[in-house]
């Protein structure tokens, strides 16, 4: 997935280009399942030009329309100046991934809503989760996205394809998908409460005979979130992999970070924590628990036969993420973070130096 920021943004809307109208089918498709309550208030995230929300506002709604681009905000008070029919929309400056979110206008919302936007968003699974706790009683989050299926191959970074979209309706009890001309059309509502029997962890298939030793690396963002990557076989995992005959683990860590992420780090800020062991398909399998304190650079899917992104997870989520961790992944967060996992399967495991204190939000 392409990573866009503010100057790409402004320079796409100060050019005059647009995306696609909102149509009928999408009006008719939000009036059936996400109407106005009396005294509702909605939130539109990457609002762009504003044409959802000012529809949302003739509908009854009080909007917050948010987006990172100025520019396009610019242009969207100058078009509501020509609307208006349509009171009741404060454009806001907001970075829906890299603000806090307690600077949105209101703290909850009876429709959270994401046009041809979602695609866009890098960590999806801690921007979404932060949403759900801003939904109302009864609240919806809606995505209106183009499908993989629906787009020219060199468009796929602007769709969901159908792993993505199966990954975005978990942890939700009700989910409903329209058709809307080629964009799929979801929401999403009661987000499931926390399960500590939900299955935690999982494997991804019986390993090669000689892949029994490896490393995994466990690196944070100034924020403390550790960086996972959502895998093709359907697990979230950290960086790492095997290493090469004679090389510590310590080198392991910092070469498999840079093939498999781009961020790059020195041997000196790795800190190997732990040797664990367990196995798989009774294979006995060697995990190095390497802990990274420094790096530079920005995540980058330079796999993507392995993964299909990466992702900054806040570390209080990993407890109830909707879909599995690794196991040698979660054998690893649970040496560095002891605790913040519910339960892992059993490991051996031979410290090496002190575990950091089981503190979430701790770099």
């Amino acid at each position: 997935m392409k990573h866009l920021t503010p100057d790409h943004w402004a320079r796409h809307y100060a050019d005059g280009t647009t995306f696609r109208p909102l149509d009928d089918t999408e009006r008719r498709l939000l009036a059936r399942h996400a109407p106005a309550p009396e005294d509702g208030r909605a939130l539109d995230v990457g609002c762009g030009l504003g044409e959802l929300a000012r529809h949302l506002a003739r509908s009854g709604y009080q909007v917050d329309a948010v987006d990172f681009a100025a520019t396009a905000l610019d242009r969207a008070r100058t078009d509501h100046r020509d609307h208006l029919e349509s009171p009741g929309v404060d454009y806001r400056v907001h970075d829906i991934e890299r603000d806090d979110p307690a600077e949105l206008p209101h703290d909850a919302y009876d429709l959270i809503v994401f046009r041809l936007s979602w695609a866009f968003v890098h960590d999806r699974t801690r921007v979404l989760n932060r949403l759900r706790e801003r939904l109302r009683p009864g609240g919806v989050l809606c995505v209106i996205t183009p499908v993989v299926a629906a787009v020219p191959e060199d468009r796929r970074h602007i769709a969901l394809d159908e792993a993505e979209i199966d990954l975005l309706r978990a942890g939700w009890t009700a989910t409903e998908r329209h058709d809307a001309d080629g964009l799929a059309v979801l929401f999403l509502r009661d987000p499931t409460e926390p399960d500590p029997a939900r299955p935690a962890c999982a494997d991804k298939g019986r390993p090669s005979p000689h892949a029994l030793t490896g490393a995994g690396v466990v690196v944070t963002d100034a924020g403390g979130r550790v960086l996972l990557g959502w895998s093709v076989r359907g697990v979230w995992e950290l960086p790492g992999g095997k290493n090469d005959a004679g090389e510590d683990f310590r080198a392991t860590a910092v070469r498999e970070l840079a093939e498999e992420t781009g961020l790059v780090a020195e041997v000196a800020d790795a800190r190997l924590a732990a040797l664990l062991m367990d196995s798989v398909h009774g294979i006995p399998r060697m995990t190095a628990a390497v802990r990274v304190t420094a790096h530079t650079g920005r995540p980058v899917v330079t796999e993507p036969h392995l993964i299909r992104r990466w992702e900054w997870h806040d570390v209080a989520d990993l407890a109830d993420l909707a879909q599995p961790l690794f196991t040698p992944s979660a054998h690893v967060i649970d040496t560095i973070w002891p605790g913040v996992l519910p339960a892992v399967p059993p490991v051996h495991r031979y410290p090496i130096s002190p575990p950091e204190a089981p503190d979430p939000g701790s770099p």
